[in-house]
């Protein structure tokens, strides 16, 4: 019998885990997943909804957090950490939810599956896959890094090019599931990958137990790490292991911000979106925002939105004076973090992490 259960973030009507359902029966709205029983909740245990013999791993995990002691006094801060994760298998965060998506495929003996990415996801679903003996058909949109895609072809993914806009590529690869009888492995609207990106807050509360973050900075695009690091933290809370919830304040481009916009109540509308350095998260109609706008409520954090030319300037400087060569994506975060600085919503004295999430090797260069 499974040990937890299928949740609407609307309705929280509760459904039996099944791979075929990605939304609420009722009302169409995202879901998550939860346990049964977490009264044996420690530090060291990480529920998660499969069974540890079809584990499908890589060695995802356990990044370490550096001080960036240069980007410190740049900032005038006292205390910036960042965890690497562009050092998961992949090149990626994504991995943490590949692992658990992917292990729940292989439980379930699922042979051929479909996932749309941008790159890093598809990447991973594709490595992932690949691991456990499981085809993988990405679509990804034709303007994702030839980087990304060739690195989907390396690990055996079947591409499918899809022209326009990002949204396209859901659209076509919901459409291939359909034709073809195929589980839809989406990253986006899955429970159980988002499940995965709760080891991201274990392992900051694991890591930072002298310094644990008052702000986590995050890039922003459909927000899997920003909703399952929360998912994560009030596990922790409400076992009593930590006593607050860091801040999870959200940042984007100024070019495709539909987070930022319905947070603060701009006049922002997709016809005013184009194209941003900031692939990753160059998600226009995000299907979790409204769960995303109630963990920034209840975290009493922030979303803003950055120019293109600060994301540029982040990624050269942070490659220059601290070694760190990320995407475009990843150094939203430090440009939002200035901002955050300027106004008053993060002080010199607040402990503040963010997640490198992905490394420069697999976008274009910033020059």
């Amino acid at each position: 019998m499974k040990k937890f259960i299928f949740k609407c973030t609307n309705c929280s009507k509760t459904f039996v885990p099944s791979l075929n359902i990605l939304e609420c029966l009722e009302c169409n709205k995202p879901l998550i997943i939860e346990y049964c029983n977490l009264q044996k909740l420690s530090n060291s245990t990480i529920p998660l909804p499969f069974d540890n013999n079809y584990n499908v791993t890589l060695g995802e995990g356990n990044t370490p957090i550096i001080k960036m002691n240069r980007s410190s006094q740049l900032l005038g801060l006292d205390n910036l950490f960042a965890k690497l994760e562009f050092l998961n298998p992949t090149g990626s965060f994504k991995d943490r939810g590949s692992q658990v998506l992917i292990s729940v495929i292989f439980e379930n003996n699922i042979n051929e599956i479909v996932e749309d990415s941008s790159g890093n996801a598809g990447a991973s679903i594709a490595s992932y896959a690949a691991r456990s003996g499981v085809k993988a058909n990405i679509f990804v949109p034709s303007s994702a890094p030839a980087a990304k895609v060739e690195q989907i072809k390396v690990y055996g993914g079947d591409i499918h090019k899809i022209q326009g806009p990002r949204e396209n590529a859901t659209i076509e690869a919901l459409n291939y599931c359909k034709e073809n009888n195929l589980i839809y492995a989406s990253h986006n609207t899955s429970p159980y990958f988002l499940e995965g990106m709760k080891t991201f807050a274990y392992e900051v509360f694991n890591q930072c137990l002298n310094n644990f973050p008052d702000h986590i900075v995050i890039p922003v695009g459909n927000g899997s790490l920003l909703l399952g690091s929360f998912l994560g933290f009030k596990e922790l809370y409400d076992a009593g292991l930590i006593k607050k919830i860091p801040k999870l304040h959200a940042v984007q481009s100024t070019n495709i911000m539909p987070i930022v916009s319905a947070f603060n109540n701009l006049d922002w509308n997709e016809s005013l979106s184009c194209e941003t350095i900031a692939g990753g998260i160059s998600s226009i109609n995000p299907p979790r925002l409204l769960q995303i706008l109630d963990v920034l409520e209840k975290s009493k954090s922030n979303a803003i939105a950055i120019s293109d030319k600060d994301i540029l300037r982040f990624q050269r400087l942070l490659s220059s004076i601290e070694g760190i060569y990320m995407e475009p994506t990843s150094a939203v975060a430090f440009a939002g973090l200035e901002k955050m600085l300027m106004d008053k919503v993060i002080h010199k004295s607040d402990i503040v992490l963010i997640p490198i999430t992905g490394l420069g090797l697999k976008d274009r260069a910033p020059v």
